[in-house]
């Protein structure tokens, strides 16, 4: 397992290199390729200099059309991409607040359960567009969403997966955004504190019941990045040799 390389962005709190890690022959995930981050609002014009030092020059984008149109942006050089995934577990909660229900930790864990379910069984279509824009473009590229938690989350899962990289791995980089993210001051006081404590984390257990649909619903991995996700098995192995060392 790699450590993560210390965040370069003032203005993103969750922006790191997917690269680093090794894959289950040994291989390693090119650095300085792809990147993950929390949304790119924020940014310095120091920031924008690293962005453009890093090479990046598309940001795919997973946020609704609401969260887009609250903090958009426009980077030099960079072009936009919208992956558009609507956060459906803010729905959810707001329709509960508006009955007076308030639900507890465990149901709370659970929407966030069923919100991974849905990436894998509602999402995959959005997701397969992802894998194969990392395909079309050979120049770096930064994917995000809100906090750069869940959609951005399961995004990296997903990558890292079809490059070969084990389970216990993909989860100790989806862990790091406990350790990475920083809330937004604006967000705080918005919700119960049980259920925002939830809600601006990440859990093994919400990436496990992704991990578990696609076991269940696909036969695994492999069937789920050739079936819903749509690679052909040479788009799969031509990711990986872009993507992954020699």
């Amino acid at each position: 397992m790699t450590p993560f390389t210390p965040a370069l962005l003032q203005g993103a709190s969750n922006f790191r290199d997917v690269g680093g890690y090794r894959n289950a022959e040994g291989r390693r995930v090119r650095r300085g390729h792809v990147f993950r981050s929390d949304h790119l609002a924020g940014l310095t014009p120091k920031d924008l200099g690293h962005l453009q030092a890093l090479g990046v020059q598309h940001s795919l984008d997973f946020r609704g059309v609401a969260e887009y149109t609250a903090t958009p942006y426009a980077i030099p050089g960079v072009q936009r991409v919208a992956l558009t995934i609507e956060p459906t577990v803010i729905a959810r909660m707001q329709a509960l607040t508006a009955q007076g229900i308030v639900p507890t930790t465990e149901e709370t864990v659970e929407l966030m359960r069923e919100t991974y379910r849905n990436f894998v069984n509602h999402n995959a279509d959005t997701f397969g567009r992802f894998l194969k824009h990392l395909l079309a473009q050979s120049t770096p590229q930064v994917f995000h969403c809100t906090a750069g938690k869940d959609r951005t989350g399961f995004a990296a899962a997903l990558l890292l997966s079809a490059l070969g990289v084990d389970r216990p791995t993909i989860e100790h980089d989806y862990l790091l955004t406990n350790q990475l993210y920083k809330r937004d001051a604006r967000m705080e006081g918005l919700g119960h504190p049980h259920v925002m404590q939830v809600l601006w984390q990440v859990q093994p257990e919400f990436l496990n019941a992704a991990f578990e649909m696609v076991d269940a619903q696909h036969g695994g991995m492999p069937g789920y990045l050739h079936g819903a996700i749509g690679l052909s098995p040479q788009e799969l192995a031509e990711l990986r040799r872009l993507l992954l060392e020699d």
